[in-house]
Formats: structure tokens, C-alpha cells, sequence
């Protein structure tokens, strides 16, 4: 039973980790466009997946744990747009991107 609880708890921050580049992603884009729709569904066969992955079944209870780990990280990819968009004055669509410039801009 334990070791179910460390699978569950490793599949939630995974999936926690994973959205948050994807949040980022979608707050740069229309709500509800094409883009968008990917930023939000892309994450989920990586999900899947890992709870496949680490034997994870699947009840009302891990999903409740999965779906509010999928928009927490959804949500702190949006915080983190923002908070960049301070310290960049604009940011693209790339976290990753983004996190690069403001390291390179930090050493000038």
C-alpha cells in the first residue's frame, strides 16, 4: 500500500512538471484557438503514460490527484509567464527560451 502511495504521489508531480511548460505555452495564445487546445490535451498521453509506467490504476481518487496536478502546473506556467514578462519585458511562447535569455541577460 505504501509503495501505491509514492506511484501516485510520483505520477502528480510528474504531471504537475510536465504542464507547467504547457501552461506557459497557452498563456501566450487565444484562448480556445488551436494552439491553445494543444497546450492544454498535448500533456495528456504523457500522463498516461507514466501511470501506465508505474502501474497507476486509475479511480475517482487518482484522477482528482491527477487533474489538480494537471492544472496546478498549468497555472504556475502562467505565473511564471508573467513574472518573466517583468523581468524581460516580453516573453515568447518557449519557457525554456525564455528562462535562456534571462540567464544570459543576468551575466551582462
Amino acid at each position: 500500500m505504501e509503495g501505491d502511495w509514492l506511484k501516485i504521489l510520483l505520477v502528480a508531480v510528474l504531471t504537475f512538471l510536465i504542464n507547467i511548460p504547457f501552461g506557459y505555452w497557452r498563456s501566450k495564445v487565444r484562448k480556445l484557438s488551436k494552439e491553445w487546445f494543444l497546450a492544454v490535451h498535448l500533456p495528456v498521453p504523457f500522463i498516461v503514460f507514466f501511470r501506465i509506467l508505474f502501474g497507476v490504476k486509475l479511480n475517482l481518487y487518482t484522477l482528482a490527484i491527477f487533474v489538480i496536478s494537471f492544472f496546478v502546473g498549468q497555472r504556475v506556467g502562467i505565473v511564471l509567464n508573467n513574472l518573466l514578462m517583468g523581468k524581460l519585458g516580453e516573453t515568447s511562447k518557449n519557457l525554456f527560451g525564455d528562462l535562456l535569455r534571462l540567464v544570459q541577460n543576468h551575466g551582462r
